[in-house]
């Protein structure tokens, strides 16, 4: 019997684009992450903090960002695949009488 294999990430929706890490998490790190059906794997990048998302894929800017199945924002800049997203690199969208 194999033991379970323990995530350090989690999507809500198989449709994120991003996922929230569990623990504070190094650079070089290779992330468990359950999404939909299928657990998949993502080297970080950057250090990212307990509870913050990690880009499960590389974003162009201006690319819309997906998480809970929902637009949360626009990538304000290149984002690579494993690296930390927050308020530096994206852009909240809801709200904005200028970003329809």
């Amino acid at each position: 019997m194999t033991a379970p294999e323990i995530h350090n990430a989690h999507c809500v929706t198989a449709e994120d684009d991003v996922a929230s890490v569990v623990r504070n998490i190094e650079p070089g790190e290779v992330l468990s992450i359950n999404r939909g059906d299928e657990p998949i794997k993502v080297t970080a990048v950057t250090a990212i903090p307990a509870g913050h998302k990690i880009a499960l894929r590389d974003f162009k800017r201006g690319e819309n960002v997906i998480k809970y199945g929902e637009v949360i924002g626009a990538a304000s800049e290149d984002i690579p695949k494993g690296a930390h997203v927050h308020v530096h690199n994206l852009e909240g969208l809801r709200g904005r009488g200028d970003k329809r």
